[in-house]
């Protein structure tokens, strides 16, 4: 059982950064996957970023390629997401996801855990 907390959310003006973090909880968060999923107002949950079990390797969704960047610190069972250069249509609820399996994943059905989310709005 993996437990996950967001933070770090806010109203920020478009070009600014805010950094994301998901906190786990339970013995096994180093042998995860975990991703990050956002959800606007009146659209469907999309996959933003992934991260594997140690770190080492990561994928983006396209629009925000060179923009956002996943870590994590498995020593504090902590997963990040810097976002930078933000633009309005960043604004949605963020979510991080745990998985056991390989990846990268993108769907977030492949997902057993969920946080509650985070809040990012960005004004023009």
């Amino acid at each position: 059982q993996v437990q996950l907390v967001e933070s770090g959310g806010g109203l920020v003006q478009a070009g600014g950064s805010l950094r994301l973090s998901c906190a786990a909880s339970g013995r096994t968060f180093s042998s995860y996957g975990m991703g990050w999923f956002r959800q606007a107002p009146g659209k469907e949950r999309e996959f933003v970023a992934w991260i594997d079990w140690s770190g080492g390797s990561t994928y983006y969704r396209d629009s925000v390629k060179g923009r956002f960047t996943i870590s994590r610190d498995n020593a504090k069972n902590t997963v990040y997401l810097q976002v930078n250069s933000l633009k309005p249509e960043d604004t949605a609820v963020y979510y991080c996801a745990a998985n056991p399996k390989g990846g990268p994943l993108v769907d977030g059905r492949d997902y057993d855990y969920w946080g509650q989310g985070t809040q990012v709005a960005v004004s023009s």
